[in-house]
């Protein structure tokens, strides 16, 4: 069989090695049944949903003709990926709200349409919003000013 589209094919990969991968960290906790669920039924089950969609996407692949893939978005990847390390690096140090705006910045850039106003309202905006549906609305634990604010 040939490869008909090299997008699906590599894309039914990456959700094929992802629910591998997760599957096999899930293996740490305890399963439980249907009935009485363990912290470990819920990543098992969405391991096995995505590795279900990963072979059907690679299936397709060799089904279903497809455009070639002509250039690799590099730096958007970049950029997306740094903004979720340093929202990581943030949300404890500077607080929720704060560490989601400047996630939303830095990710910003990566679309070919961002404009530097729209990304300052959505970032403030997805910051207030974070902050009264995860802290106040369901009481997560994150800090909504971080050690570096006073909090």
């Amino acid at each position: 069989m040939r490869v008909r589209n090299t997008r699906d094919l590599l894309a039914g990969s990456l959700f094929l090695a992802l629910g591998i991968a997760f599957l096999v960290l899930a293996q740490e906790y305890d399963l439980g049944t249907a009935r009485r669920m363990g912290p470990g039924y819920f990543p098992v089950a969405l391991s096995l949903i995505l590795m279900v969609i990963g072979v059907a996407t690679v299936a397709r692949a060799f089904l279903v003709p497809g455009l070639p893939i002509q250039d690799f978005a590099g730096k958007a990847l970049a950029l997306v990926a740094a903004s979720i390390v340093l929202f990581g690096l943030l949300v404890e140090r500077a607080g929720l709200g704060l560490a989601t705006a400047v996630l939303v910045l830095a990710a910003a850039p990566a679309s070919r349409n961002s404009r530097a106003l729209s990304a300052i309202l959505l970032a403030a905006g997805l910051g207030g919003f974070c902050v009264l549906v995860f802290v106040k609305g369901l009481g997560l634990p994150f800090p909504v000013l971080g050690s570096w604010l006073g909090g």
